[in-house]
């Protein structure tokens, strides 16, 4: 029986490791035959022991980084994996030219200039206090007495292995100085436990709202600690949306901001945590208009028709470009705003980033909505 067991999780692995020695290949190699192989026998030479060096080192700096928890190792495998991907993107347009009779050699300097380039650019946006995008949405039964409401979305800021605590209190600041009704994070606050991000994470605390700040969890909590992050929130003044609601009111009319867990909740197997979309709207106000958190644009499925807006992050509007085309083959909305029948999804791009500190032709925002009333 044990023997028959293992047959089968032995090739699972092989399968694995077949997929991760193929992208790897393809991920280092591609870059490798497009900058290096034009070149003479001395330059070809150098220029694969690098790729080699960093195709075979990748998966041990990911491993130790993300698997171990050593910061150094997961900044320095992100960083290649953003440089690496860059490089890879633009050396499959190089050789289509290079199918179209181009030069290798002009080629392999084009792409070269060309990644060095968006690599220092999408450096910079990364780091950057994220710019504010606004949008107004009108729900059909938000009350006129709630009309102008503003809420701010703040989501994915991934607080991670480099350091950037001045970075989160800037971004406080900016959310601060829209005076919003209600701030709302949206989940993948931190990559790491809270021991590890508590300094990055402390400007949170300083966020304010005239009537609520809202927190939901994201898929990153539950690679470590969900309930924990939930309780940290709290601490800090929060309100832990885990799958509950608040009701709004203002003029009269009242507005119901409710939220639910992460898509991969249940499979955490954490005891109390999933989606529950009954429980988080359980006694909410039949005529209210709902604001829902919910971390995945694809929690809109379940959601359509229960609740007005659907306010989402984690696809980083693809963070690297053209990365956004696999976002999409998984989620129904990259960024801004959409329609799912009854329900409108505002899908935002996220103010951080995850694993490379790049973002490409995918630009970081911190979200204003204001609400509108179709009665005022």
């Amino acid at each position: 029986m044990t023997e028959t067991r293992q047959r089968p999780r032995a090739a699972r692995r092989a399968r694995f490791g077949v997929v991760v020695v193929t992208a790897l290949l393809l991920l280092f190699g591609v870059p490798w035959a497009t900058l290096v192989l034009p070149w003479q026998a001395a330059v070809v030479a150098v220029g694969t022991v690098v790729f080699a060096v960093a195709a075979a080192g990748f998966p041990f700096l990911m491993f130790l980084g993300h698997a171990r928890g050593r910061d150094w190792a997961a900044r320095t495998g992100d960083t290649l994996l953003g440089v690496v991907w860059v490089l890879f993107a633009w050396s499959s347009l190089g050789l289509v030219a290079r199918l179209a009779q181009a030069p290798s050699r002009f080629v392999a300097v084009t792409v070269l200039v060309v990644g060095v380039v968006l690599v220092a650019w999408g450096v910079y946006e990364a780091m950057r206090v994220p710019r504010v995008r606004r949008t107004e949405v009108t729900l059909p039964r938000l009350g006129p007495g709630l009309d102008g409401t503003t809420v701010v979305v703040l989501t994915d800021t991934h607080y991670g292995p480099i350091n950037r605590t001045r970075w989160s209190e800037r971004t406080a600041a900016a959310v601060n100085a829209l005076t919003p009704d209600i701030v709302v994070h949206a989940g993948d606050i931190a990559d790491g436990t809270v021991a590890q991000r508590l300094t990055q994470a402390a400007p949170l605390g300083t966020v304010t709202a005239r009537y609520a700040r809202g927190y939901v969890t994201g898929n990153h909590e539950y690679f470590g600690e969900a309930q924990e992050w939930l309780d940290h929130m709290a601490s800090l003044g929060w309100e832990p949306l885990h799958n509950r609601h608040v009701v709004i009111e203002r003029g009269g009319d009242r507005l119901v901001l409710a939220g639910v867990d992460d898509a991969t909740a249940k499979a955490s197997g954490l005891d109390g945590h999933g989606a529950q979309l009954d429980a988080a709207l359980a006694g909410a106000p039949d005529d209210a208009a709902v604001v829902l958190v919910a971390h995945q644009p694809r929690q809109v499925a379940e959601t359509a028709g229960h609740v007005d807006l659907q306010v989402s992050g984690h696809t980083h509007g693809g963070q690297i470009w053209p990365f956004h085309y696999l976002v999409r083959v998984d989620q129904p909305s990259v960024q801004g705003l959409s329609q799912h029948g009854p329900t409108q999804l505002y899908t935002s791009r996220g103010a951080g980033f995850w694993g490379p500190p790049m973002r490409i032709f995918a630009p970081s925002e911190i979200t204003l909505l204001t609400l509108r009333s179709p009665a005022a």
